[in-house]
């Protein structure tokens, strides 16, 4: 409740937010797919996978094939490849194997688990923060610093339930940034979350009043008021937010070796930053 536990006599105000953890239903799965995987990394644990903007992580609501969840299931046939004292479900079910997320527009890096073992001690990962995760966004307008930290709660947008917010009453969260590279009108950043909440790095940087290009759905139309013409159509036609994750690094669960995973920008991206440059004096 408001980003808190509460007691079961705790009254309902208006305004309350209530979060919940949903239970998936016992022997709920999806179907194997065979779809093309960019896999960085592989062992008998777990992989390293650079997932294509566009592609949605897990099933949900409305949309029950083609997400990367499905292509592991056909790639890594979970239930056959794994180590003798790994423990495997005998059906393939929702989310086992994904320990982390990205938006389907977020293009980049994202570590899938083979066993249950393995999610289990990754997901702890996560929660405790020894993950490293860092992004490469571009982002409307100049910060007048070269670095700086937004520590905001975020929490869900009362009047908007598809988009977050920052709100007092939310869950903590907490965003460092660097200036990478500046254009005109137009900066790029490293990013590095030190929590993982929905839509963290979109909302943040939009709550300094530096959103995220091509983020429509937090940028209050700063993409359609772009006055370079071949800047606003390049940015029209990129079909995605400009928001990579770059670089991942964590101790590998079962042998503690440190495994850090650089990608670069994919095509669209760099092709949208020459432009940048051609029209910076």
């Amino acid at each position: 409740m408001n980003g808190r536990p509460r007691q079961s006599s705790y009254k309902l105000r208006e305004g309350d937010v209530i979060e919940i953890d949903l239970v998936e239903e016992p022997g709920a799965s999806f179907e194997p797919e065979n779809i093309p995987l960019d896999i960085v990394y592989e062992d008998d644990r777990l992989a390293v996978i650079n997932k294509p903007a566009g592609m949605v992580v897990h099933p949900g609501a409305g949309v029950s094939s083609g997400t990367l969840a499905n292509a592991i299931a056909y790639h890594f046939d979970l239930a056959k490849q794994r180590p003798e004292s790994a423990q495997v479900p005998e059906r393939i079910e929702h989310r086992v194997g994904i320990v982390h997320r990205l938006d389907k527009a977020t293009s980049g890096l994202i570590v899938v688990a083979k066993d249950v073992e393995t999610q289990e001690a990754l997901s702890a990962a996560f929660r405790e923060r020894t993950v490293q995760k860092s992004y490469i966004a571009l982002v409307h307008g100049s910060p007048r610093e070269d670095s700086g930290t937004i520590d905001r709660p975020i929490t869900r947008d009362r009047w908007h339930r598809t988009k977050m917010t920052t709100a007092a009453n939310g869950r903590n969260a907490l965003t460092l940034w660097k200036v990478k590279e500046r254009f005109e009108k137009f900066t790029l950043l490293d990013v590095e979350i030190k929590t993982g909440r929905t839509h963290q790095i979109r909302v943040h940087l939009a709550s300094i009043n530096h959103p995220v290009v091509g983020d429509s759905v937090y940028n209050e139309g700063r993409d359609n008021s772009i006055a370079n013409k071949d800047v606003r159509k390049a940015v029209e036609h990129l079909g995605r937010f400009f928001l990579h994750s770059a670089h991942l690094a964590f101790a590998h669960p079962k042998t503690g070796e440190l495994m850090q995973f650089d990608q670069p920008l994919p095509t669209e991206l760099k092709n949208l930053l020459k432009i940048l440059a051609d029209k910076t004096p």
